[in-house]
């Protein structure tokens, strides 16, 4: 059986928290991380229909993609304000945790699946955060000879060395050695030498990549594994630019009409009307997407030249400005540009939480029907 903590530092992994925009809400919304968990249940939005359908499932805890908590709250009551349905949540011991922009901009979250349905070859982000804000760091660590094998499976168990898309590779790390001097105070109490001694000592340089948001947890691991006194060790900012950041763009694998391109889209996303502006039928060449309500990104999909553009829903002066510039964007329906992940998600929970009970909610729906 896990705890909570231990299934939200998973989550982390898959979208590190610290990827979200300033002015979301994500990570542990409600909950208790030393609690038990069994069950979760994966959903878009956490409407009645879904707190019923976890009910039901005896579900511990709802990873939600939008953050049911979005405004400051004065009061959870039954039955009343603005989020009636909490108070329902953690009277029945159910925690929520949100993954919203997190998931959008990490690599291989929304935006990735759905350059993938679009069939965009090696895509970039429309949009990177700030510079110097980057979700990953590098970990350099000094370690005796002897000791690597301890203090590197304790950084990776704690989080350290996950590279690619999800977690696609575990345990990466670059080990170099080399030979390691110091000088013992009168007072110290080193593993290795005396007080008073100069020492040189074969060891091996340790580095490996650590998402920002767990590297607390990853120092405190490496210095608890580490048998010196006193550790050396360096933290890296790194910035992955080609990878991380929101929507995605770049050139088709094959060029393909836009009409067929749209037909692909509904099937793919399983969707049976969609919203389209400026529909042509030459081919499209370069494509973006971007997942939910990502109409502030148009500037930057006319000006790296896409000639279509896939997004959940739009403002209508966005879609003039689009029509204008002669893009043809498919709009399929916030939630609908979303959902596609949720399966992913729950593949990835699965593997990562042996003996989890992960499902993905049959009750959550687009709250728009088409007609």
């Amino acid at each position: 059986m896990m705890r909570l903590s231990e299934v939200t530092n998973v989550l982390e992994k898959i979208a590190p928290l610290e990827l979200a925009e300033e002015w979301d809400n994500v990570g542990l919304l409600a909950g208790d991380y030393e609690r038990p968990v069994k069950k979760v249940l994966l959903t878009i939005d956490m409407t009645a229909p879904v707190v019923a359908e976890a009910k039901v499932n005896k579900t511990d805890l709802i990873v939600a993609y939008h953050p049911p908590i979005w405004e400051p709250l004065k009061n959870v009551v039954a039955g009343q304000g603005p989020a009636p349905l909490l108070y329902d949540v953690i009277l029945s011991n159910m925690a929520i945790y949100a993954m919203h922009t997190a998931l959008d901009c990490v690599a291989g979250g929304v935006n990735d699946a759905l350059a993938q349905v679009v069939g965009i070859d090696s895509p970039e982000p429309l949009q990177q955060p700030p510079a110097g804000e980057g979700a990953i760091c590098k970990l350099v660590v000094f370690v005796p000879e002897g000791e690597l094998e301890k203090v590197s499976e304790a950084i990776f168990a704690a989080g350290a060395g996950n590279i690619g898309p999800q977690g696609k590779y575990s345990k990466c790390s670059f080990r170099c050695r080399g030979t390691g001097t110091f000088q013992c105070g009168p007072y110290s109490k080193p593993a290795i030498g005396r007080p008073g001694s100069f020492e040189q000592v074969a060891e091996y340089r340790l580095e490996s990549v650590v998402p920002r948001a767990q590297l607390p947890q990853v120092i405190r691991a490496m210095l608890a594994a580490h048998p010196y006194e006193e550790a050396a060790y360096d933290i890296i900012p790194l910035w992955e630019s080609k990878t991380t950041g929101l929507g995605r763009f770049g050139d088709l694998k094959k060029p393909i009409p836009a009409p067929t391109l749209i037909e692909t889209i509904k099937k793919k996303l399983n969707v049976n009307t969609v919203s389209v502006i400026t529909p042509r039928k030459t081919r499209v060449k370069r494509a973006a997407v971007g997942a939910g309500s990502c109409g502030t990104l148009l500037r930057e999909v006319i000006r790296n030249g896409c000639d279509f553009y896939l997004t959940g829903e739009l403002k209508h002066h966005h879609g003039l400005e689009l029509q204008a510039a002669g893009v043809t964007t498919v709009c399929v329906g916030h939630s609908n540009s979303e959902r596609l992940i949720l399966p992913q998600i729950a593949k990835i929970l699965r593997r990562e939480c042996k003996g989890l009970e992960v499902k993905v909610s049959r009750k959550d729906h687009d709250p728009f029907v088409y007609y």
